[in-house]
């Protein structure tokens, strides 16, 4: 019988077979069967249809990628958020840390999120969850992070709106002291022209800049717990921000893309004009001086060293989850983001730089027409570019032109700001929340929709007249104590656990260059030493918020690390949550927490377009390659 069926090849006497199959003829069989020429052997999927992020959009150009980096890398935070910290923390005092931390953190720091976005191929979330699962809580804080950044941030932008609006009257009305809001302290451009040579402003003076400011745009309060309703005016100016930002992201990376040729160039240009006329002031070189001369003293104190850090993350995005979010839509072959990482640095660090150099030679104008020190002409707080920059518009001609264009720069710089951001929030729910999206969010222009909702609700306490107080307490709890702890998470996470030598690897494999020394010893040892250093000065030395001379009560405390807790906690909740939901004893679970989830060889495969099961693949081309024989009909029908 077995001879039998090796010589027909047709497994008559398989015992799988019925009765009633078995009458079946071998000739009435192949007749059944389709002819040999309608197989035609399988054709493999397409070489990206299986890897990691293959359904992932992508930048259209390299170019889109660097504006897209340098537009959020060069933000407000260069234009708005460095001089004010810069002034506040002594001028050149704060220059000598924020080039060290950007050297030692800043700048590794960058090339790890680059090369963990573009090489796992996921936002910040999903990219932690993989490399080390019990880690997968620092990817949400920073999503945390951004996610409560950009509820304030758009504010900015609403005071750069108003002033815009503003502008086009016939007289600037921040140029003038005979208004209502103004008090009999005021003093105006016009005062100072019409002072003898040997006159001052008499002590205890207050700008027009400030006054309308602090008296018409913000109409603020006497204190935090005195809100006093909603500035309405704002509150329309808000809506318009959160209008003008879904406008520029609802169709993701295709709209944001090429709006960002606009938004990132167009600031350079009114700055270099600033810079020009600036210059030429009376009193601008003592301003440039106070900015570069260190005070050796002020090296002292912590809050420096922490404003610097701070800085140089919330300018390069450390640490929010963004540049890992923007660098995963790169191709997996894009060999230059060593490069992108020195270009994009190089460029916001000299931004920031050149937005200072403006706002001092206007500082020292300012303090020589009020006979004052620098340090205490203005009040040092958030609003300082709204107080100084205009200043320097009445020393211009066509004052209202070269108005229009700066605070239309700021609202570009602020979109830029949020493009990434807001970018986040959606890569993190598309990934994390794939059911939700497909019922609820099947549209992205939707998704962003209710995410640009949900900012704009959580962002009117900072625009009612208390709301300055507010803006504070979000910014110093978010954007400076809770970002220290998540730093150091994501650099233990991935430099420590994951492994800063597999990282090197990792770079290697999509580059074909191994990164240098420099950046293996600061992912190793420097960088998150640095850091836990900077986050314990910032713990010892704890100092509450402050708005000028301003003292918040004690309960503001405590709503300050309420804030800051919503994106540290998230971190120990995810590792007791990947714990719980593990399997084995306690010390397996901790070990699978503390591995990758892929193997890097096959992953490599999978994003250059191989496959890891080419033998399951090569099976299947040879069996459909001939019509199927006896056996495997009549298998198939048992």
């Amino acid at each position: 019988m077995v001879e039998k069926t090796e010589e027909n090849g047709l497994g008559i006497d398989n015992p799988a077979l019925t009765e009633d199959q078995k009458d079946i003829s071998p000739k009435e069989i192949e007749s059944t069967m389709p002819s040999k020429a309608s197989f035609s052997p399988l054709k493999a999927p397409p070489a990206t249809a299986g890897y990691p992020g293959a359904t992932r959009e992508k930048w259209s150009n390299k170019a889109q990628f660097i504006l897209a980096c340098v537009g959020y890398a060069v933000g407000l935070g260069n234009v708005w958020r460095f001089p004010y910290l810069c002034y506040k923390s002594g001028g050149g005092a704060f220059l000598i840390p924020y080039f060290l931390t950007l050297f030692l953190t800043g700048l590794p720091l960058l090339l790890l999120e680059f090369g963990l976005g573009q090489y796992i191929r996921y936002g910040p979330v999903e990219a932690f969850k993989k490399i080390t699962p019990l880690f997968k809580g620092t990817g949400v804080a920073t999503v945390m992070i951004t996610f409560l950044l950009t509820t304030y941030y758009n504010v900015i932008m609403t005071w750069a709106l108003f002033y815009l609006f503003a502008s086009f009257q016939s007289v600037l009305p921040w140029s003038q002291c005979n208004m209502t809001w103004n008090s009999e302290d005021c003093w105006s451009q016009d005062d100072y022209l019409n002072l003898g040579p040997n006159e001052t402003q008499p002590n205890g003076s207050i700008s027009s800049t400030q006054e309308y400011f602090d008296h018409r745009v913000l109409q603020i309060s006497g204190g935090i717990d005195e809100p006093n309703g909603m500035r309405w005016e704002l509150f329309g100016l808000l809506l318009l921000a959160w209008v003008l930002v879904y406008f520029c992201l609802f169709k993701g990376v295709a709209t944001s893309g090429k709006v960002v040729y606009f938004t990132a160039t167009f600031p350079y240009l009114v700055l270099i004009v600033l810079l020009i006329n600036g210059a030429l002031l009376d009193g601008a070189g003592d301003g440039i001086s106070f900015l570069f001369k260190p005070r050796w003293e002020l090296l002292k104190k912590a809050s420096v060293w922490e404003a610097a850090a701070a800085q140089n993350f919330n300018s390069i995005g450390i640490a929010f989850g963004s540049m890992i979010a923007l660098s995963s839509y790169n191709e997996f072959k894009n060999r230059s983001i060593v490069r992108d990482t020195l270009t994009i640095c190089g460029i916001n660090c000299f931004t920031s730089i050149f937005a200072s150099c403006v706002i001092f030679s206007a500082l020292g104008y300012i303090a020589k027409v009020q006979g004052a020190d620098i340090e205490d002409v203005v009040v040092q707080g958030p609003g300082l570019v709204f107080v100084v920059y205009p200043v320097v518009f009445n020393t211009m001609p066509v004052p209202q032109l070269w108005s229009v264009l700066f605070f239309l720069m700021l609202v570009c710089l602020g979109i830029d700001s949020q493009f990434a951001m807001v970018e986040v929030v959606v890569a993190t729910f598309n990934e994390g929340f794939p059911k939700l999206r497909q019922f609820y969010f099947n549209r992205k222009e939707i998704l962003v929709l209710y995410i640009c909702i949900i900012s704009f609700l959580l962002g009117l306490p900072n625009i009612t007249r208390g709301g300055m107080y507010f803006f504070q307490i979000m910014d110093w709890y978010t954007a400076v104590i809770s970002l220290f702890f998540v730093a150091m998470g994501e650099a233990v996470a991935v430099c420590w656990v994951y492994g800063g030598n597999r990282l090197a690897k990792n770079i290697e494999a999509m580059t074909g260059s191994y990164p240098n020394i420099y950046f293996r010893a600061c992912w190793l040892i420097i960088s998150p030493l640095l850091i836990l250093a900077i986050l314990i000065f910032t713990i010892v030395d704890y100092k509450p918020v402050t708005y000028g001379d301003y003292v918040y009560p004690a309960w503001c405390q405590g709503l300050g690390w309420c804030v800051a807790l919503l994106s540290i906690l998230c971190m120990p909740i995810g590792a007791i949550h990947t714990l719980a939901t593990s399997k084995g004893s306690m010390k397996d679970r901790l070990l699978d927490g503390l591995k990758a989830q892929f193997d890097d060889e096959t992953h490599i495969k999978q994003c250059e377009g191989h496959y890891d099961l080419d033998h399951d693949l090569d099976l299947d081309l040879e069996m459909t390659s001939k019509p199927p024989s006896y056996d495997m009909v009549v298998g198939n029908v048992a």
